[in-house]
């Protein structure tokens, strides 16, 4: 007898006290069937999705007043009888979870890890192989018999993006593996060793797809596939991992990939460790780039779940769009939107999987506006930081969650935005919220199993070094915030983090003093979070000057000498030079021509304060955007604004004010040994903190940007002078990035709600 029937008869039996089990056999079976699977007269009810998802009252409502359209007549049952029937159907249709399972769960679990080798090709909660589909909530997915049913008829249910296919290319080699994506062009297939590998059809001879599953039924006693039920229906979702999971399979980054990229590599979301946005890509140079045209694009919805009614959010949802920095590891994009990540074929942006979860109400500033800069990845795992700052490691062939942690300890004002970093095993990430309260801090996590290896407060409390810059209490919330991703120096064994402005922004009554560290660059010891050297840009800072801002590692010879640099723009208008093995400061110099609030950086590293004026300058000098050093013109490119903000000083009202300054916007090559402004292009358009677009260098000669208008544009890294440039009319908010895909060069941009990629013909 079939096992969905055994499974209808057991359920019903439990009626069998009141008149269900006669009134089914009546008025339903001839329909349903008498095994409720369903007839050529009606659709079956047992183990059925759309079931599932009505409300007992909702099945009463059919019931009792039918469904006319589709030949179904109403069934006026007395009370006792209608609520035994609705009980029959919601139990037949009850998920594994909601079920009560017999059987050993701790027998069923070790024979899926060992005799039954299920561990081999699905994961649990992180745990076992991503060869297969992700068991970790399975109860919740599938009802008992499903369950019974994959194990014992497992061709019966092949899952979405698991079926099997063959591949005859043209060359005479042969591909196989399941179909994750498909196209009426391209397929993407995860090969039997765990790679995505997309795949044209160009190249195709011949498509097979092979009918059944892959995995082979369950050959098992009675009593074993009983226990192995008890255990899978007690997959209700994520647990934590009790031991590290198993290493990676073939497809995965390691870190010492992530060290010494292929030049076709973008792993991280500068490109490289050292945070310097220059690619040793050339394909596309100035004697080609005229060619560059539009490959590919891919939308992501950018209003999910619910609009924020808040003041910020109605201020600035006119500037919102993308601001992730994609990643390419071997053919694959990912990508990230509110709450999302995306995995894509690189070469023509087909949806391979998506993760998403709802947004999270009540938050403020940026993460309410679900931004997010991007992921990180190492061996098989995708590092994701949500908007309420919980750190998700994701499998990169699946796109499940192997761990979560949720980084804040307590209900501060805290969110996530932030692109992590990886440092060897660790995942480094930090927080924003900095503008509205926050006790700013960065965290390193085991990247196996999401514990967390050290925390490093950016704002001491009492007793601590540097307590002694705040006045009274006002530490507890005194900002600091993490949430731009940092540079790493493996040869020094140095992790590079920039830290956010000082709360409240501008009324300082409260909080007295330098308030270390922010507005600081902090040189770190990866293993232990230790603070090496730190120097603070904007000391008792009340222009809302966060110092989160590119700090690019570059090795050169600067003056005559080798030297191991730190390149940094600050919002103050300085661009600095440090040794960044010693902390030393070797330059500090205006990249403005407006600057009023500092003469200079005196010898002792602190601003000399010009006297208080209506004309502060600047507002912003830069912000986060993306910055590039080019080792063939030892030239240092930034986007810098020119604008003043006007403010009131005491007796102000007495005379004129200066009008408002509309400010320009100017692309900068800076001398990194004189400061020295080389030259500049003066940008069209609005000039304002929300338009961030930033710079990728490449050794093709070439500078990529967004201008202020619009335009996304290729320029001479000698001159600055345009030689491409195609009109995006929209709000540019991030940086572009380069990589390798099937031997060819392309460019991506994140723009509006779209993922733009650029290649030659």
């Amino acid at each position: 007898m079939a096992v969905k029937t055994l499974l209808f008869l057991f359920t019903l039996s439990a009626f069998a006290q009141t008149d269900v089990r006669e009134t089914y056999a009546k008025q339903c079976a001839g329909c349903h069937g008498e095994d409720a699977r369903g007839t050529q007269q009606g659709p079956g009810l047992l183990g059925s999705a759309r079931l599932r998802r009505r409300s007992p009252a909702n099945l009463r409502t059919i019931i009792t007043r039918g469904i006319p359209a589709a030949g179904m007549p109403a069934f006026p049952l007395p009370a006792a009888t209608l609520d035994g029937l609705v009980a029959m159907i919601v139990s037949l249709n009850a998920t594994a979870a909601e079920a009560v399972i017999p059987g050993d769960r701790a027998a069923g679990q070790a024979y899926f890890a060992g005799a039954g080798r299920c561990a081999t090709c699905h994961l649990v909660s992180g745990a076992g192989s991503a060869k297969g589909p992700d068991l970790t909530a399975v109860a919740r997915r599938l009802t008992v018999e499903q369950l019974r049913e994959s194990l014992l008829q497992p061709g019966a249910q092949v899952v979405d993006g698991y079926r099997q296919a063959t591949l005859q290319l043209r060359d005479g080699s042969v591909r196989r593996g399941f179909l994750r994506s498909r196209s009426d062009y391209d397929v993407t297939l995860q090969t039997p060793e765990g790679r995505l590998e997309p795949v044209s059809l160009d190249r195709v001879a011949r498509l097979t797809e092979e009918p059944g599953s892959a995995m082979p039924a369950l050959q098992a006693p009675e009593p074993v596939l009983q226990n192995l039920l008890a255990y899978l229906g007690s997959l209700k979702g994520l647990e934590p991992l009790r031991k590290a999971p198993a290493p990676s399979l073939p497809g995965g980054v390691d870190f010492a990939r992530l060290a010494n990229p292929r030049p076709g590599d973008w792993l991280t979301y500068n490109g490289n460790l050292s945070g310097n946005r220059y690619s040793p890509l050339k394909e596309v140079n100035t004697a080609n780039v005229r060619q560059l045209s539009l490959k590919w694009s891919f939308t992501i919805p950018l209003w999910t779940q619910f609009l924020p009614d808040t003041p910020y959010f109605r201020e600035n949802m006119r500037y919102f769009g993308l601001e992730t920095v994609p990643i390419v590891a071997d053919g694959i994009m990912y990508a990230t939107g509110p709450n999302q990540v995306l995995a894509l074929d690189a070469l023509t942006g087909q949806l391979i999987w998506r993760y998403g979860r709802p947004r999270t109400e009540g938050l403020v500033s940026d993460p309410s506006l679900g931004t997010n800069r991007g992921v990180a990845i190492l061996g098989d795992h995708l590092f994701f930081v949500t908007d309420n700052a919980h750190l998700l490691a994701l499998n990169r062939l699946t796109g499940t969650v192997v761990w979560e942690v949720t980084m804040p300890d307590e209900p501060q004002k805290y969110g996530g935005t932030i692109a992590p970093l990886i440092v060897k095993d660790m995942v480094i990430a930090g927080v924003a919220g900095g503008d509205w309260g926050i006790r700013g801090f960065l965290d390193a996590y085991d990247a196996g199993t999401g514990q967390r290896r050290w925390r490093h407060w950016t704002v001491p409390t009492a007793g601590e070094p540097g307590a002694e810059t705040w006045q009274g209490t006002s530490y507890k919330l005194g900002g600091g915030a993490t949430w731009f991703t940092g540079s790493y120096d493996p040869a020094s064994d140095t992790l590079y983090w920039a830290t956010g402005n000082p709360w409240p922004n501008s009324d300082d009554r409260e909080r007295g003093g330098d308030n270390l560290y922010t507005d600081c660059v902090l040189a770190l010891d990866p293993n232990t979070g230790q603070r090496k050297w730190h120097y603070q840009f904007t000391p008792h800072d009340v222009r809302d000057w966060d110092a989160t801002e590119p700090n690019v590692l570059v090795d050169t010879v600067y003056r005559g000498q080798p030297r191991k640099l730190l390149l940094h723009a600050d919002r103050n208008g300085f661009f600095y030079v440090f040794d960044r093995l010693k902390g030393e400061l070797l330059l500090a110099k205006s990249f403005l021509h407006r600057l009023t609030w500092a003469s200079g950086i005196g010898p002792d590293g602190r601003p000399v304060l010009s006297p208080p004026s209506n004309l502060s300058c600047p507002e912003h000098a830069t912000n986060w955007n993306g910055t590039a050093y080019s080792p063939v013109t030892r030239l240092y490119y930034v986007m810098a604004s020119e604008k003043c903000r006007v403010q009131l000083l005491p007796g102000s009202w007495k005379t004129a004010l200066p009008p408002e300054d509309p400010g320009k916007k100017y692309l900068r090559a800076l001398d990194i040994e004189t400061g020295r402004i080389v030259w500049e292009v003066p940008q069209t358009g609005p000039v304002d903190g929300k338009r961030v677009a930033g710079i990728l260098g490449t050794a093709g000669g070439l500078l990529f940007y967004g201008d202020a208008s619009g335009y996304f544009i290729a320029a001479d890294e000698r001159t600055g002078k345009t030689l491409w440039r195609l009109p995006l009319n929209a709000t540019i908010k991030t940086s572009p990035m380069t990589f390798t895909a099937g031997g060819r060069q392309y460019i991506s941009l994140a723009v509006g709600a779209n993922i733009l990629t650029f290649g030659l013909p």
